[in-house]
C-alpha cells in the first residue's frame, strides 16, 4: 500500500532502497523556505542499520504488512535461538542478533510475536515487562533523598538497571524491556 512520506508514522514497515525498514521516529519539520518534510530514523529489519531519512509529501513509499504469529522461546545454541510455532509446533532457528540489545531479556518458555514477511521472519517483539531477580544491589548512600534517587542493580539476566534505594538484592522486580527500566516490585 502506497503513503505519503509525511504519512509515515513510529513503528510502520516501509520499503526503502530495496530493503525492509520499521520507522522508530519521526520528525515533521516546516522550513520557513520550501516544503514541509519527515525526518525518519529507520532501523533495517534484516542486519539493524539505521539510517535517517527526509520525505517529502510529493513522494511516496511502500508501507509493508507484517503477518504475525505466536511462537515460544525454547532454547539458545552458539548463536542460534530456537523457537516454537504455538499453534502446529514447527521449530525455527533465528541469529541471537535478530532480536538486538532485546535479545537480553528472553527466557526459556516465554511466549513471542514472530513477524513475518512473505513467510520468513524479519522480527520478534517480546512482552513489554519482564519480571526477574536482582542479584546485587549497591547501598543506599545515607543523606540521599528519596524523591529523585535511584542505585544501580544487576539483574539475573547480567543488565544492570537504576533501581529505587529500597529494592535489595535478591527481590524479584518488573523491568520495561524496551526502556531497559526498572517499572514495580514483582508481586
Amino acid at each position: 500500500m502506497k503513503i505519503s512520506g509525511v504519512d509515515i508514522r513510529p513503528g510502520n514497515i516501509i520499503e526503502f532502497e530495496g530493503s525492509l525498514w520499521r520507522a522508530v521516529k519521526i520528525q515533521h519539520t516546516q522550513p520557513g523556505k520550501g516544503g514541509a518534510y519527515m525526518q525518519v530514523e529507520m532501523k533495517n529489519l534484516y542486519d539493524g542499520r539505521k539510517t535517517n531519512n527526509r520525505f517529502r509529501s510529493s513522494e511516496t513509499v511502500e508501507k509493508v504488512r507484517l503477518d504475525t504469529k505466536d511462537y515460544q522461546f525454547l532454547f539458545a545454541t552458539g548463536d542460534m535461538l530456537t523457537f516454537m510455532d504455538k499453534v502446529n509446533y514447527e521449530q525455527i532457528e533465528l541469529p541471537r542478533d535478530t532480536l538486538g540489545e532485546e535479545g537480553d531479556f528472553l527466557q526459556d518458555g516465554m511466549d513471542v510475536v514472530m513477524e513475518l514477511y512473505e513467510d520468513k521472519p524479519v522480527s520478534v517483539q517480546l512482552p513489554e515487562q519482564v519480571t526477574l531477580a536482582i542479584t546485587e544491589a549497591d547501598p543506599v548512600v545515607k543523606g540521599q533523598t528519596a524523591a529523585s534517587s535511584y542505585k544501580p542493580a544487576m539483574l539475573e539476566n547480567g543488565v544492570r538497571v537504576m533501581v529505587p534505594p529500597f529494592i535489595e538484592s535478591g527481590e524479584r522486580i518488573v523491568v520495561s524491556v524496551y526502556d531497559r527500566e526498572y517499572v514495580r516490585r514483582a508481586d
